[in-house]
């Protein structure tokens, strides 16, 4: 860390934590579709974006249209919409505890995209993936035991895992050649219309909620959409990436007591084994990798 501004960036990382440890129980908690919040989510950001993204950054924008970067983009944006389309409902279907720790595993997916990429992790990232699968088996095989749906909902969760890792790989694609700004526009407009038209075949509401649904959209917008990603950004800066990626993992018991708190949904006892243990995976394969750029350089 920089030590010349250190409280800047402790409560920059304090601020994004809690920013994204909320948006699994706001989603739980609104009274709408999984599917229609994840539309507004995306459109909404989008239109925040928009006067950045065609005033300083029209010109980017125009090249990125043009070129490879603008169909990686589209690309991320498709797997984007597929993360939120099978992960947010995961969140209503099952536990905010669960649903959050088992989509926590996409750097394990990660791993595994490098892995078919040539780039095979070494002894301790396998360790990692396997502890993490082991954890995401046991949490899983508890939920066995309450209902097909619970089982299903961790389905949705791990799916939205594997296309949140899909959405970052093609994100770095992009990012080498286009700002933060531009990429996000256009991968957050992209993923926007998509949900559109799935909510509109699909027949799911769009409107008439009540105001606490309405704020609790919003909530999701400005905090998990926005302010969560712009403060781990800033604190990039100042800290490795290594070290936001372990900090995003404290969105798992941050959510969780955040719903037990709020929602009165205490995690299942004979599930936190299973959870500890795949948080511990994650950890080892976001370490290990990490570990694996600096001996490269």
């Amino acid at each position: 860390m920089n030590m010349r501004s250190p409280a800047p960036t402790v409560a920059a990382l304090a601020v994004a934590v809690l920013a994204v440890s909320s948006s699994a129980p706001l989603i739980a908690f609104a009274a709408a579709p999984a599917l229609a919040i994840a539309f507004w989510r995306n459109s909404l950001a989008t239109v925040a974006l928009t006067p950045i993204a065609l005033g300083p950054r029209r010109a980017e924008v125009r090249r990125a249209v043009r070129g490879r970067a603008g169909m990686f983009c589209v690309l991320a944006g498709l797997a984007l919409a597929v993360h939120f389309a099978t992960w947010m409902p995961s969140v209503q279907l099952g536990s905010v505890a669960t649903a959050t720790a088992l989509v926590a595993t996409q750097p394990v997916w990660q791993g595994l995209i490098a892995a078919a990429q040539g780039r095979r992790p070494n002894a301790a990232g396998w360790l990692g993936i396997g502890l993490a699968v082991a954890g995401a088996a046991w949490a899983t095989g508890v939920d066995l035991g309450v209902s097909a749906q619970a089982v299903f909902a961790d389905v949705l969760a791990l799916l939205g895992a594997i296309a949140a890792a899909v959405y970052t790989a093609l994100g770095e694609r992009a990012r080498t050649e286009l700002s933060t700004t531009t990429y996000t526009w256009i991968c957050y407009g992209t993923c926007a219309v998509v949900l559109l038209a799935v909510c509109l075949v699909g027949g799911v509401r769009l409107s008439g909620y009540d105001s606490h649904t309405w704020a609790a959209i919003l909530a999701i917008v400005a905090g998990a959409q926005l302010l969560g990603h712009s403060m781990f950004n800033y604190a990039l800066q100042h800290v490795s990436a290594t070290t936001v990626s372990v900090l995003i993992l404290l969105e798992v018991p941050g959510a969780a007591l955040i719903a037990w708190w709020w929602l009165g949904q205490a995690p299942r006892a004979d599930s936190l084994p299973g959870l500890v243990l795949l948080l511990a995976g994650v950890a080892v394969v976001v370490l290990q990798r990490a570990s694996f750029q600096v001996l490269r350089r």
